[in-house]
């Protein structure tokens, strides 16, 4: 990327592929990651964490599978839209369980229950995260539940962890599954970031991507940036690295305001930054030409 030289840069600083040596604990993210590694730490079967589309929930996901520990045995599914056989099929191959994806779903079940039990008997958690949630078929929905019904006298021996965007909340709404969303112990709504956490992302991203010089945006850009992107941290990423190219074409170090209004222009998801004349009583405009 050609402004990585001129801003003194090691990598990218702002782009959209979760990252987790980019992860940074604003309030919301932190108190997702508490109550996960607490219901984890309970054994409690189901646990629910939503929020709007850009707002780091894959990002938590992945820090949240390198943060679990190691006492625990977790897998991923990150496509979860496949009927129950793909479901079980992928579940026994994170597991490795000697299974075929071609066998009858009651086969794949029975080699999943051995291998949760033998690692219950070893003492292990089971952790599955689901990303996508809410793209899953009603069919799917349920065989995760018939999942969570295996168990010990003292334990589940499978913990889930659905991660979706708010969608996900109305099809748990639904009849058929009406069950699954009364076993859910444990949920959190992701927010995005606060006006006072912008500059902290900001400077904590560009840290880690190798920045070491003076702050880069200035005060104005910061809010402008927060104001675009509603704290989205996806479209922060997005507007602030956009605002760095047009800073870098200009042959500029600092991003200014200016730099954040065009990458807005450029961007149909960002929301339009008012002009700072906007926010004036309009009769001050007619006081210069009042008799």
């Amino acid at each position: 990327m050609n402004y990585l030289a001129h801003f003194g840069l090691r990598e990218p600083p702002f782009g959209i592929t979760p990252d987790t040596s980019f992860f940074f604990a604003c309030r919301s993210t932190q108190e997702a990651l508490n109550v996960l590694l607490v219901a984890v730490g309970n054994g409690e079967g189901f646990i629910k964490i939503t929020g709007e589309v850009g707002t780091g929930k894959t990002l938590l996901c992945r820090k949240f599978l390198r943060t679990v520990g190691s006492g625990n045995v977790t897998a991923y599914l990150p496509n979860p839209m496949v009927d129950s056989r793909g479901l079980f099929a992928a579940l026994a191959a994170e597991l490795g369980v000697g299974a075929h994806a071609q066998d009858e779903p009651r086969l794949l079940l029975r080699a999943i229950t051995h291998a949760l039990l033998k690692h219950a008997r070893e003492g292990r958690r089971v952790v599955l995260c689901l990303d996508e949630a809410q793209a899953m078929p009603i069919e799917t929905l349920e065989a995760v539940r018939l999942l969570t019904n295996l168990e010990t006298e003292k334990r589940k021996l499978l913990q889930v962890v659905l991660f979706g965007q708010p969608e996900l909340d109305q099809r748990l709404a639904e009849p058929p599954i009406r069950q699954l969303a009364q076993r859910i112990s444990f949920e959190y709504r992701l927010r995005g970031l606060d006006a006072d956490e912008v500059g902290t992302y900001l400077v904590h991203r560009l840290t880690v991507a190798g920045y070491r010089g003076e702050p880069l945006f200035s005060a104005g850009a910061i809010a402008a940036l927060h104001r675009a992107s509603a704290g989205v941290p996806r479209l922060v990423n997005i507007l602030a690295h956009k605002a760095m190219l047009g800073a870098f074409g200009e042959g500029g170090g600092r991003i200014e305001r200016r730099h954040v209004r065009l990458a807005v222009s450029d961007t149909p998801a960002a929301r339009p930054i008012a002009r700072w004349w906007a926010w004036l009583d309009p009769s001050l405009f007619r006081m210069g030409t009042s008799r």
